[in-house]
């Protein structure tokens, strides 16, 4: 069931008919939750009992990390010594950080197992890449399935309160609108809404359909149609040239964003209509001045999870420069590794890691010069700045588009230099676009300037639609959609992930 579809406008009506005719708390729970297994099952049924199985453990694992029973009745016995009380403290304290790392494990080798069992086998047993003889189909959004699961119990081993409703638990786990490519949300914050449940408000419910219909444009027109060019370049690696490369490289950063920005829109206003606020996950990242600010706007519930669940346990930036450097270093590298099996996305974590050390040494010799700081926060300096970061952003993408090294590589020899065959040029442009490479040019410059626009009218100028303007552009944007969307949805770009 893709998002953008007559079957989705369907279900999400049918669902929220009947979810919002029931005054219960508890019935509502069990119409989200079945609705939510019907919609992975349409999917992939086949991993629902594995799902089950991993949101009952999690389960049961925050209940046991709640559990205090024993320090309680030492704690009640007047007779205990302060000493024994101590002692029992710590032996529960030693016992629950067990359970919170049998969890984290449990966890983790469930995903590893997914991502890299495959790749594993196939270098052991000297198979070729593109081998199908041993075949493993992860589970769709297990990464953000098991992300939550790990924020859970580190959050009830925290001090946060372990949940003991399974029903809430697990339709939080299996919400449909966060199920497949998130944003990562954390149970107790979306516990506190289930338990304060309100019919929408006009405006909540603009707000919610105005996200799905602009999430729909977004996705179904700007990165679909940008999605057939990067496809075209970059599976014709061989013919294509320099410019060819380079406006592929910038059409894929912004497709990627388009694509996954677009789906986070729909999931978070399918969400508002069921009176429930799933976390925001871009912030205009490609108007960031420097690395560390385009990871706090750039899939922001991933980079809040890094930091609060791998960061700050490395020790963040309270051990000294040299030691935040490595924490930086350490952090982006897992991130890679999580992308993928592929080297393609070691590199790109690594790359990331690399330019976060860079922006913090700079930084730090910034502070002890005036007249650099000064120039760094001028607009010369700030467009520089910016310039620099945008430019190992988007040349970054090329090893997230092409994670096979051999593939990346060729792209990144060819990027000074190298010249098209006409026949790619005619198959291309002429053929599958209608559009000439200046055109294009054009047409991606025109994309950058709308974005742009939408940027000074949100955070310079503060300017938003009221309701019932949202209201008037609902059909408008979904009827372009049906109209001007390519042929054969792509899928989104983080189902893979």
């Amino acid at each position: 069931m893709n998002f953008i579809s007559i079957v989705y406008g369907l279900f999400l009506l049918s669902v929220l008919g009947i979810y919002w005719s029931l005054a219960q708390e508890k019935l509502r729970l069990w119409i989200l939750l079945i609705a939510s297994l019907v919609f992975y099952a349409s999917l992939q049924a086949q991993y629902i009992p594995l799902l089950f199985a991993l949101v009952f453990i999690n389960f049961r694992l925050g209940l046991a990390l709640g559990e205090n029973t024993s320090l309680k009745e030492h704690t009640l016995d007047w007779r205990i010594s302060n000493e024994e009380w101590q002692f029992a403290q710590a032996d529960w304290n030693r016992r629950r950080l067990k359970i919170l790392w049998l969890g984290v494990i449990l966890n983790v080798l469930l995903l590893l197992g997914f991502k890299y069992l495959q790749p594993f086998f196939k270098f052991v047993f000297q198979l070729p890449a593109s081998s199908d003889s041993f075949k493993i189909i992860a589970p769709l959004g297990i990464s953000f399935f098991t992300f939550e699961c790990i924020a859970y119990l580190v959050d009830v081993y925290r001090g946060a309160p372990a949940t003991g409703e399974f029903l809430k638990f697990a339709s939080y786990k299996f919400f449909f609108a966060k199920l497949i490519s998130g944003p990562i949300t954390r149970y107790h914050k979306l516990e506190n809404q289930f338990s304060a449940l309100k019919f929408p408000t006009p405006d909540i419910v603009a707000e919610g359909l105005w996200l799905i219909a602009r999430g729909a444009v977004k996705k179904g027109i700007f990165a679909d149609h940008l999605g057939i060019f990067v496809d075209l370049c970059f599976g014709n690696l061989q013919r294509a040239g320099s410019i060819d490369l380079w406006l592929a490289t910038f059409a894929y950063g912004l497709q990627l964003y388009l694509d996954f920005n677009g789906y986070v829109d729909i999931a978070r206003g399918s969400a508002l209509l069921f009176g429930l606020v799933l976390p925001e996950n871009f912030d205009f990242p490609y108007f960031s001045s420097n690395i560390a600010d385009f990871w706090r706007r750039w899939h922001m519930t991933l980079g809040d999870w890094l930091r609060n669940y791998i960061y700050f346990p490395l020790g963040g930036s309270r051990r000294g420069l040299d030691r935040t450097c490595l924490n930086l270093f350490i952090v982006m590298l897992i991130a890679g590794i999580w992308h993928g099996a592929a080297l393609g996305y070691v590199v790109w974590g690594i790359y990331h890691g690399l330019a976060l050390v860079v922006h913090r040494l700079t930084d730090a010799i910034s502070d002890r010069f005036e007249n650099l700081e000064h120039f760094w926060q001028n607009p010369i300096g700030i467009l520089l700045a910016w310039l620099l970061t945008q430019i190992m952003v988007f040349t970054s993408w090329i090893w997230f588009r092409l994670p096979n090294l051999q593939d990346s590589s060729l792209v990144i020899q060819h990027l000074w230099g190298h010249s098209a065959d006409a026949q790619f040029a005619e198959k291309v442009y002429v053929e599958a676009l209608n559009l000439s490479q200046s055109q294009l040019a054009l047409v991606l410059t025109i994309l950058a300037a709308l974005m742009a626009i939408v940027y000074a009218f949100n955070r310079n100028l503060k300017l938003q639609f009221h309701w019932p303007v949202k209201l008037f552009f609902v059909p408008l944007c979904l009827y372009a959609v049906w109209l001007l969307a390519p042929e054969g949805s792509l899928p989104y770009i983080y189902f893979d992930f």
